[in-house]
């Protein structure tokens, strides 16, 4: 027993299995809906449908490749032992199922994006006439547990088009960029090391390596919600910021990049967060955001106010689910450490919500300057009052020098 024993993971883990506390918040969250890649959803029932069609990419990679299939296969299992260190779980296959499953899926990946860039869709091929389909499968292939690692995909695709690369055709990941193009807001070029797709969309959400907050062992304890700080007199604004986590708050003005909130935002977060747990946790800057907003909103009232300010896009219609999304989030979630940015941006708006003052002036802007017509009613009162007061003043100063006369 001792002599077998070996470690669960190896450094080079970087694919994981959501842990349980997470995933049975939701799970179809985690599970792809279309398309089984890599070892940990092969026996779904549900993907046996796309396996035929995988071949049929599998085939078409070949028929391009300049490689034949004994050379495929050859670099797997020059590669195999690596890759099964990429997964947290013993892979319970043979030498030669692996090598199939992961052969057939990366084919399958790289033939697809080609087909993507290149428009060269085949008359039969129905990912790209059914667009729900096309949604779906860009979905499944940002999953935590639906990933290969990257590395294999290169060193397919580099073996396969070798005398091509640096010349007529693209690398793989300028492919991977063009594919996930929807969600590079920051237009970030691809001098990149990712470890599969979920790492890649993680990049495109950071900021900038050299601009990255330090981390502090310390945690947000409390922040107030949207409505209790725009009561306080803070001001909610849409930032132009291409990077999500662009948080500001200046001069009573909070700063919030917008986000817009689909039907699959709820997968996206989930992902990044469950990926952060396991692979980052010194490091998670997606998570922190997450606990901002989940502080920020309570509830859908919350929400209707970060909508207004034109902060969130809710495509989702109904607020409430909105703030049930974002208070869902971040349950069950460890936190080793907090982005120095944040925990101050914490701290000030907690510090201007306590002081008296601001809430006292918001209060007066509230009752008496709401609107245009309000504002100028308050100061056509306010002019009344001070006129009848000169008004006052005068007739007791006219009455005392009458009287000094006498």
């Amino acid at each position: 027993m001792l002599d077998g024993a070996e470690p669960p993971m190896t450094e080079e883990c970087c694919i994981y299995r959501v842990p349980y506390d997470i995933r049975r918040l939701n799970e179809d969250a985690y599970t792809p809906k279309v398309v089984s890649i890599g070892p940990f959803h092969r026996n779904n029932g549900r993907l046996k449908n796309m396996e035929r069609h995988k071949l049929k990419y599998f085939k078409g990679f070949v028929d391009r490749s300049e490689a034949k299939e004994d050379a495929l296969v050859s670099l797997m299992e020059q590669i195999e032992a690596s890759v099964r260190r990429c997964y947290s779980e013993a892979v319970d296959l043979s030498r030669e199922d692996f090598i199939k499953v992961i052969l057939v899926d990366a084919c399958f990946i790289i033939e697809y994006f080609w087909r993507f860039h290149y428009h060269e869709w085949a008359g039969d091929d129905i990912i790209v006439l059914k667009p729900w389909l096309a949604t779906d499968v860009r979905l499944d292939l940002l999953l935590l547990e639906n990933q290969l690692p990257f590395f294999v995909l290169e060193k397919l695709y580099n073996l396969a088009f070798a005398s091509r690369l640096g010349t007529s055709d693209p690398s793989f990941i300028d492919l991977t960029f063009d594919y996930f193009a929807y969600y590079n807001n920051q237009g970030l070029s691809t001098h990149v090391i990712i470890k599969h797709f979920t790492d890649l969309l993680r990049t495109f959400h950071l900021q900038p390596f050299n601009r990255r907050p330090r981390r502090k062992d310390e945690q947000v304890t409390h922040l107030q919600s949207a409505t209790e700080l725009l009561e306080a007199g803070v001001k909610f604004k849409a930032s132009e910021s291409p990077c999500l986590l662009d948080m500001r708050f200046s001069k009573k003005v909070l700063e919030i990049p917008k986000v817009k909130v689909e039907d699959w935002t709820e997968l996206l977060f989930r992902n990044l967060v469950a990926l952060e747990q396991c692979h980052y946790p010194y490091e998670s800057y997606i998570t922190d955001y997450v606990a901002v907003l989940d502080f920020l909103i309570n509830t859908g009232g919350d929400v209707d106010v970060l909508v207004q300010n034109g902060i969130i896009l809710n495509w989702l219609g109904d607020s409430n689910s909105v703030a049930d999304l974002f208070n869902s989030l971040w349950k069950n979630i460890t936190q080793a450490n907090f982005s120095s940015h944040y925990l101050k941006l914490c701290n000030d708006l907690d510090a201007f919500y306590k002081d008296p003052w601001h809430h006292k002036k918001a209060t007066l802007r509230r009752d008496y300057c709401n609107t245009p017509w309000q504002t100028a009613a308050s100061v056509a009162g306010i002019v009344i009052l001070i006129l009848s007061l000169i008004q006052s003043v005068c007739s007791v100063i006219q009455v005392v020098q009458q009287s000094s006369q006498k």
